[in-house]
């Protein structure tokens, strides 16, 4: 009796011990496997941030573009040799400036609507002073726009300013009369920024295909984008002609859109 009643508690304990086997290996695959997870969404998320470090120093050096810094200081230096040493003294003053903007704004996510535009209107007086005022500019921001907290991130207008200069306004054929126009609204939560010339036109900004001077467009399009899936922003870029009434084509147009943000909005981001 007492040997019947030994073997009815090991049989009773067997699925007792096998069901605990069996947990433990449960949750050691339960574990590792969430381990794994984190550890690949970790790195994934080392990945994108290295990637958008690397496209914030592209887009810098774009910015410090040896041929332009030379440039700007050889045209600074005929202002002194040639004409009046305050105006050489007025453009040595906004080339630092806009040096120390550059510099300042490097390696920065968001920067405020203001600094940016600030940093461009010294880049484009430049380059009226390197290209002897081939064109005229303007700056245009909607009274609903608040400059000084709304929040950009940086180095995303400038480069398409300059391929439009490089690339368009500089290339007509009539040596002066180039306008370049830049407007920013904001629409119900929206940010657009449009840019228009009256240059040659060109229709392959976007699309990768013709000769470039310098791939600034490509690395901004690209931090833009980075940025807009981190931080949802929806941004969108979008290159098209202006048409007069018979329907030719009179001007360029790229339009900057993306999700309105406000100071408050990118610390809780």
């Amino acid at each position: 009796m007492a040997q019947h009643y030994t073997y009815i508690v090991f049989a009773a304990e067997w699925p007792f011990w096998l069901f605990f086997l069996l947990s433990l290996v449960a949750l050691i695959v339960f574990f590792a496997l969430r381990e794994r997870k984190i550890r690949r969404a970790s790195a994934k998320e080392i990945t994108k941030h290295q990637a958008l470090v690397n496209l914030e120093l592209h887009a810098f050096q774009a910015q410090m573009d040896p041929h332009f810094i030379f440039n700007s200081l050889n045209a600074i230096h005929h202002y002194i040799l040639t004409t009046s040493t305050d105006m050489a003294s007025l453009y040595l003053t906004r080339f630092s400036r806009l040096m120390r903007l550059m510099i300042g704004n490097f390696n920065k996510e968001w920067i405020s609507l203001q600094d940016e535009l600030d940093a461009l209107e010294l880049y484009i007086q430049l380059e009226q002073l390197r290209f002897d005022e081939q064109f005229d500019y303007q700056i245009n921001v909607l009274p609903d726009v608040n400059k000084q907290f709304t929040l950009i991130p940086p180095l995303i207008i400038q480069p398409y300013v300059q391929y439009a200069i490089w690339h368009r306004l500089l290339l007509r054929p009539q040596k002066s009369g180039g306008q370049l126009l830049v407007t920013i609204c904001k629409e119900k939560d929206r940010l657009f920024i449009q840019l228009e010339d009256n240059g040659v036109l060109i229709t392959e900004i976007l699309d990768g295909t013709g000769e470039r001077q310098a791939s600034g467009i490509d690395i901004a399009s690209e931090r833009l984008y980075m940025m807009s899936e981190k931080y949802h922003m929806q941004a969108s870029i979008k290159a098209l002609q202006v048409y007069d009434a018979s329907q030719a084509p009179i001007a360029n147009r790229l339009i900057i859109s993306m999700q309105h943000v406000g100071a408050r909005q990118s610390l809780a981001g």
